[in-house]
């Protein structure tokens, strides 16, 4: 059974009726719940909402939550970035692990760090010549941060005891102690080392 043509509402209502809802919609969804939750944030949580910065006398040097480059032979070093540290490009490489050009990066990392640490090839940590998968990464292993540990200890004059114990301080733990690895904040121990050094 088929409607007539007097039976259909062509008077377009339909659209009419839809667009007071799209705009309760936009207004609900795309104006009062972000403004909600970032002043909620910003509220319950105003370190993590502003960027978990870190402030040393006065001034900005960094955040916890994005790595960034220390070349000096006094810090822990991070972990490589295929973004090059810059957050807004944040990225991991795109190679696959069997690219060559990949090979010849990781290969040529791996004997930097030996020649810097003083360690045999086989020694160092992958993720001391890997990317993390944003490129960002402010974390390393304790085993990453522990071979670099004699070469902090000579460029600063401080014993190696001493520069595992500033380590060992600011090694983090799996979350409720299962979930994920322990981990060494780059920027945190190297602030630590900072206010350790003579």
């Amino acid at each position: 059974m088929t409607a007539s043509n007097a039976d259909l509402d062509t008077r377009g209502g339909g659209l009419r009726a839809a667009l007071p809802f799209a705009a309760l919609a936009v207004a609900l969804c795309g104006l009062a719940y972000p403004a909600l939750g970032t002043f909620a944030g910003g509220l319950l949580f105003p370190a993590q909402a502003g960027g978990s910065l870190v402030e040393r006398e006065g001034v900005v040097v960094g955040s916890v939550l994005v790595a960034q480059p220390f070349a000096d032979a006094r810090y822990v070093h991070p972990r490589p970035s295929a973004a090059g540290y810059n957050p807004t490009g944040a990225a991991g490489s795109n190679l696959a692990p069997s690219h060559p050009a990949l090979r010849e990066r990781m290969q040529a990392d791996a004997e930097a760090v030996a020649s810097r640490e003083g360690i045999a090839i086989t020694a160092v940590p992958v993720e001391l010549i890997s990317a993390s998968g944003s490129g960002l990464d402010p974390h390393v292993s304790p085993d990453a941060a522990s071979v670099q540990v004699p070469r902090i200890a000579r460029a600063r004059g401080m014993s190696e005891d001493a520069v595992r114990a500033v380590v060992a301080m600011h090694t983090e733990a799996p979350w409720l102690g299962v979930f994920g690895e322990a981990r060494v904040n780059v920027l945190a121990v190297n602030l630590a080392l900072d206010a350790a050094t003579p």
